[in-house]
């Protein structure tokens, strides 16, 4: 589609979640819109998210869920956008939601497409031109005007929006294409790197616990510190540790090994007993079974999987018996379930990572709207700003926010020139 001359109020880089709601609120302000993408699609990552079911947003909200260098920057925006509002909105356009596990909030058909579809129906009624397989060359301010130089012809408007998205996922979009538009801006960068990602491991004992899944407390070290912890279901893989509280406390130990740092994680495959009501137990096991197997009771309980690994990391046989083993080696046993030890010595690519952390410093952004500081009519949204969330809905309510705030104040930026 030849864009050529062509003239907008806000053009909005980026057809991801915080793309779409950016223009969606600017063009309810007045705003005449735009949207460019360089998929053939919006909102690839959207219906990717979640396995498809898409937890979009979280009833429970604060600073301590998300990260970057300066985690408060959220609560400007989220007072102006948060997960009510978000909750509002959708139900507004068409998409009604339901709560899940105490605080996460899913669309009622458990279908991200739901989400999509009610934002580029709001998007058509709002008059959004939305042009798809754009590639754009370089964006520059010239005069009152941003031009958007693209393959497929050059256009401009008064106020420009970058939501481009971070480097994670690349397949849907999210390839770090706007870094280029930010550094010509002169916009100060973190570098992006892989977070809520799987970790691998250095044991060799992971081959043989792969598959595995347990519920599970995380604790993560770093240089011998703990730093994180998280519970869940962790699964372990033949190359290390996935699942929920692994990707909680990847984007640590990412840095920390970017850093030269030692990591390592330890796994409590017991974490509603503490070691004193766990060795109290083994202790009884002993006393009703003198002739039994140290790896059957602990079959009783664990994976039987777990128990060979468990035995052996506690220097005991896999055929030990309770009649030769002392309190000494129960208590080196019951080290192992409560703390098994992985080495961390990496982390897989932003192809198989949820979301990247880093990006444009929010010191930076003006964090009541989300203009830049550098360049008057220039707004940031979403994963291209050095803000990443937890598992739970808390990036895409980011996305969201960010987004809402970016489109209404952009409108207003045009609409006084």
């Amino acid at each position: 589609m030849n864009l050529h001359n062509r003239c907008y109020d806000v053009i909005v880089a980026g057809a991801g979640a915080a793309g779409m709601l950016a223009a969606v609120s600017a063009a309810r302000s007045g705003a005449r819109t735009a949207i460019l993408e360089h998929m053939e699609e919006a909102g690839k990552k959207l219906l990717v998210t979640g396995n498809g079911k898409c937890n979009f947003t979280n009833r429970v909200q604060g600073m301590e869920f998300y990260r970057g260098q300066d985690p408060a920057f959220v609560l400007p925006v989220f007072q102006q956008f948060g997960a009510r509002e978000t909750i509002g909105f959708f139900r507004e356009i068409g998409v009604l939601s339901k709560e899940k596990r105490g605080g996460y909030y899913y669309p009622a058909s458990e279908q991200a497409q739901a989400l999509r579809r009610g934002l580029l129906l709001e998007l058509e009624r709002l008059g959004v031109a939305c042009f798809y397989g754009i590639g754009i060359r370089r964006i520059e301010k010239n005069g009152k005007w941003f031009v958007f130089d693209t393959k497929q012809g050059s256009c401009k408007s008064k106020a420009c929006i970058l939501a481009t998205g971070g480097k994670a996922a690349k397949k849907t979009g999210s390839d770090g294409s706007g870094l280029p538009y930010l550094k010509g801006f002169g916009h100060s960068v973190t570098e992006f790197l892989p977070a809520l990602v799987q970790m691998q491991g250095k044991q060799s004992f992971l081959k043989e616990l792969a598959g595995i899944r347990a519920e599970s407390v995380l604790r993560l070290y770093v240089d011998g510190a703990e730093v994180a912890n998280d519970r869940g279901e962790l699964q372990f893989t033949d190359f290390g540790v996935s699942g929920i509280p692994a990707f909680q406390v990847s984007r640590f130990a990412v840095y920390a090994l970017k850093e030269g740092k030692q990591v390592h994680v330890t796994v409590d495959f017991a974490p509603d007993l503490n070691r004193r009501e766990l060795m109290e137990f083994l202790e009884r096991q002993k006393l009703r079974r003198t002739d039994g197997r140290l790896r059957d009771t602990l079959s009783g309980f664990l994976n039987q999987k777990l128990a060979p690994v468990l035995l052996r990391e506690a220097g005991l046989s896999e055929q030990a018996d309770f009649s030769g083993c002392s309190r000494r080696r129960l208590s080196l046993l019951a080290e192992q379930v409560k703390g098994l030890r992985v080495d961390i010595i990496g982390s897989k690519s932003f192809d198989h990572a949820q979301v990247c952390a880093g990006g444009a410093l929010t010191c930076e952004l003006f964090n009541d709207t989300m203009e830049s500081r550098r360049v008057p009519g220039l707004f940031l949204a979403g994963e291209l700003v050095d803000i990443d969330g937890m598992c739970g809905g808390y990036n895409l309510q980011w996305a969201w926010s960010s987004g809402w705030v970016a489109g209404k104040h952009a409108g207003c930026f045009a609409g006084r020139l």
